[in-house]
C-alpha cells in the first residue's frame, strides 16, 4: 500500500535523476548533464521503514526562458500538486542561485511540507559551504551525495516523520473498481452508463478529469465502489497534456481498486500509449477487464468481434488472462455485462486453492511436462502451498530456485490457470529452496 507521494523538484542540473534513482534503485531516470533533458515526469517508488512512497522525478524548474522551461514548468507544478511532501534539490557546488530563490518562493505558497536537500556535498569544504542555503528561509537543511549515496536515509527518516497520514476510506465488504485508459476513450461516459445518471462531467476536452470521486453503489444486492478520477477543477488552467500527466492520477486509482476496467477507444484502435496505461494494473497485480468502448462506431459483420479479440490478444500478451467486454457507453449497449464480469474477476482475485488440490495439480503437471535439465540438474518441486490473495500468490518448494526457467514457471501458470480458472487475476509464483 502506497502512504504516500514524494516530489523532488529544483532548477536544472542539480542532481534530481541520479536522486531519485539512488531513491528508487534502479536507473530508471535519463542522467544528463544537459539542463532540460528530464522533460517527463517519472514515477517509482521507494521502501523505507516498513513504508512505501510514490516518487516524482521532475523536470527542472526554468525561470528564465530556455528550451521546453513551459512544459517542464508545468509538469512541476502538477507534480508539486500531487505530492504529499516536496523534496527541494540544490547543489552545494554551485551554490545559492537567483533561480534557487525563486523556486524556493513557489514551494513556500504550495503550502505543501518541503524538505531542503542540498546535493553534491562531497567533502567538508562543500558541507561548510552548505550552510549558506538557509538563506532560502525553508529552515533545516539535509546534505547529501546521490552519486555516493550519503545521507539519502536522513532524508527518509524525515520524510516518514513529516509524511501527511493517508486518509483512504475504509470499504469493507464492497467491491472496488476503477477506470483507466487514455484520454478521451470515454471513461467519465462508462462511469455515467454504469452509475446510470450524470453523477461525473463529461466532455470532448482532453484533461477535463482532474480528481478523485468514490462513489458507492449497489447493483443485484452487491454493494460496489466506483473509483472515479473524475470532476473539472473550476480553478486554474487546464495544462496538462495527459498523455504525459496522467499517470499518477491512474496509479492512485489502481492502488484502491480490487479491479480495473482498461479502456480501448473502439474508434480509434488500439495506440501505443494503451500498452503503457494497461501495464500499471498488471504491475500492481489487480484484477483487470480490458473494456472495447465505442462498439457502436465500429462498422461490423458476423467476424469483427473475434478478428478484434484476436488483435487485443496480439498487442497485449501479458493481460491474456483478462476477459473483454464490447461495450458502448453513449447508448448504453451491453454495459449489463460489466458489473458481473467485475464481481466474477474480484471472487478470482480473493480465491484460495486448497494445497493438498493445487499439489495434485503440479505433480500432474511435472508428470506431463518435466522442467528440461540445466548444466546437468533437473528441476524438482517437491510441493507448492498458496500464500496470498490479491493476486493469487503460489510458492514453489523447489531444489533449486534457479532452475525454475520463466518458460517453465508459466507452463505451471497455465496449468493451474486450467484447473482453477483465475480469469481476470494476474497470478504470482514463486519459488522456494526446500529447507
Amino acid at each position: 500500500m502506497i502512504k504516500g507521494t514524494i516530489a523532488i523538484v529544483g532548477r536544472p542540473n542539480v542532481g534530481k535523476s541520479t536522486f531519485f534513482n539512488r531513491l528508487i534503485g534502479q536507473r530508471k531516470s535519463i542522467v544528463d548533464d544537459t539542463p532540460g533533458v528530464t522533460r517527463d515526469r517519472i514515477y517509482g517508488e521507494v521502501d523505507w521503514l516498513t513504508q512505501t512512497y510514490r516518487v516524482i522525478d521532475t523536470g527542472g524548474i526554468q525561470i528564465d526562458e530556455q528550451p521546453f522551461a513551459e512544459e517542464i514548468n508545468m509538469q512541476v507544478d502538477i507534480a508539486i500538486e500531487e505530492a504529499d511532501v516536496i523534496l527541494f534539490l540544490v547543489s552545494a557546488k554551485e551554490g545559492v542561485m537567483s533561480d534557487d530563490m525563486a523556486i524556493a518562493k513557489k514551494l513556500v505558497r504550495s503550502n505543501k511540507p518541503v524538505l531542503l536537500v542540498v546535493n553534491k556535498v562531497d567533502n567538508e569544504k562543500l558541507q561548510m559551504d552548505a550552510f549558506e542555503f538557509y538563506s532560502l528561509g525553508l529552515g533545516d537543511l539535509f546534505c547529501i551525495s546521490s552519486v555516493h549515496g550519503i545521507g539519502i536515509g536522513d532524508v527518509l527518516d524525515k520524510v516518514t516523520e513529516i509524511m501527511p497520514p493517508k486518509n483512504i476510506s475504509s470499504y469493507d465488504g464492497m467491491t472496488s473498481f476503477c477506470v483507466i485508459g487514455r484520454p478521451n476513450v470515454g471513461k467519465s461516459s462508462l462511469v455515467n452508463a454504469i452509475l446510470k445518471e450524470d453523477r461525473v462531467i463529461v466532455s470532448n476536452i482532453e484533461g477535463t478529469t482532474r480528481d478523485a470521486i468514490d462513489t458507492p453503489f449497489k447493483y443485484e444486492g452487491e454493494e460496489y465502489i466506483i473509483i472515479d478520477t473524475a470532476g473539472i477543477r473550476k480553478k486554474g488552467k487546464i495544462y496538462e497534456d495527459i498523455e504525459k500527466y496522467s499517470i499518477l492520477r491512474a496509479l492512485n486509482a489502481i492502488d484502491r481498486s480490487n479491479v480495473v476496467l482498461f479502456l480501448i477507444d473502439g474508434s480509434l484502435g488500439i495506440r501505443e500509449q494503451d500498452k503503457h496505461v494497461a501495464g500499471l494494473a498488471h504491475e500492481a497485480g489487480k484484477g483487470v477487464i480490458i473494456v472495447y468502448n465505442k462498439w457502436d462506431t465500429v462498422e461490423k459483420d458476423d467476424k469483427t468481434m473475434q478478428k478484434i479479440t484476436k488483435e487485443i490478444r496480439a498487442h497485449f500478451l501479458y493481460l491474456d488472462y483478462a476477459p473483454i467486454v464490447f461495450v458502448s457507453a453513449l447508448t448504453g449497449q451491453k454495459i449489463n455485462q460489466i458489473l458481473p464480469a467485475i464481481q466474477q474477476v474480484h471472487d478470482n482475485c480473493t480465491l484460495r486453492i486448497q494445497t493438498n488440490v493445487l499439489n495434485d495439480v503440479i505433480l500432474d503437471a511435472q508428470m506431463m511436462n518435466p522442467a528440461k535439465p540445466h548444466n546437468g540438474k533437473q528441476l524438482k518441486i517437491y510441493y507448492s502451498s498458496q500464500v496470498g490473495v490479491e493476486p493469487p500468490t503460489f510458492v514453489l518448494f523447489v531444489n533449486d530456485p534457479e532452475l525454475l526457467h520463466f518458460s517453465y514457471k508459466r507452463y505451471i501458470e497455465n496449468k493451474i490457470r486450467e484447473a482453477f480458472g483465475f480469469e481476470g487475476t494476474p497470478i504470482r509464483i514463486l519459488a522456494r529452496k526446500k529447507s
